[in-house]
């Protein structure tokens, strides 16, 4: 990184600061250089991390660029994302989590079933963290429709949904779910017998999930 040092520092303090991928273009209209200087900055600052193994990357995503964790890290973000001190989360937690993370967009009702608890609590919790928010709602019943955050992307080290692994360890196979789904009679609309109140096996979601 020795031909034009002082463009590769300014792009990575940009770079650092931004919440999503930023284009060649905003780039160059910060910095006020032209367009090239800084596409030639970013392929070296790209090949920098590569050749010196950084546990990031710079990566292209679309017509922006941002900084991602390494896919080969992504087992250690996931342990520090679900099990760390500062953000432990139970069982539950994390099983409630993978079912909207891998059905999404995914109803309350159809998560408890699943699970075969009430996951309310467990849900609020991981709205609360940022892991989970309402996406939508059912045109049909109005229910509303979970699904996983950019802040869960970045915590696990992804990209997109499509980056998942193909099956999470804590869920079962879809179409087993599904059958599941159908062994129960139940419907998106339907909602379990104890959803209004506390199942007894259930953990208790609100205090450290």
């Amino acid at each position: 990184m020795t031909d034009a040092p002082w463009i590769d520092a300014e792009i990575e303090a940009l770079l650092i600061l931004a919440t999503e991928p930023v284009s060649e273009t905003d780039l160059a209209q910060t910095l006020d250089i032209p367009v090239d200087q800084v596409s030639l900055a970013l392929a070296r600052l790209a090949q920098f991390y590569d050749e010196t193994g950084r546990g990031f990357e710079l990566r292209q995503v679309g017509a922006g660029w941002r900084y991602y964790t390494r896919p080969e890290h992504a087992d250690t973000i996931a342990r520090s994302v679900l099990e760390g001190q500062q953000g432990k989360l139970t069982q539950a937690g994390l099983e409630t989590l993978a079912v909207i993370a891998y059905l999404q967009p995914v109803t309350r009702s159809r998560v408890s079933l699943v699970r075969g608890v009430n996951v309310d609590g467990v849900v609020r919790t991981l709205i609360a963290r940022n892991l989970v928010r309402e996406v939508d709602r059912d045109e049909s019943t109005g229910a509303g429709l979970l699904g996983t955050t950019m802040y869960f992307l970045e915590r696990m080290g992804l990209a997109q949904l499509s980056d998942l692994p193909p099956l999470a360890p804590n869920l079962p196979d879809a179409s087993v779910l599904d059958e599941e789904l159908i062994r129960l009679g139940a419907t998106d609309h339907e909602r379990m017998p104890e959803m209004d109140g506390t199942h007894p096996s259930d953990e208790r979601p609100d205090h450290g999930e």
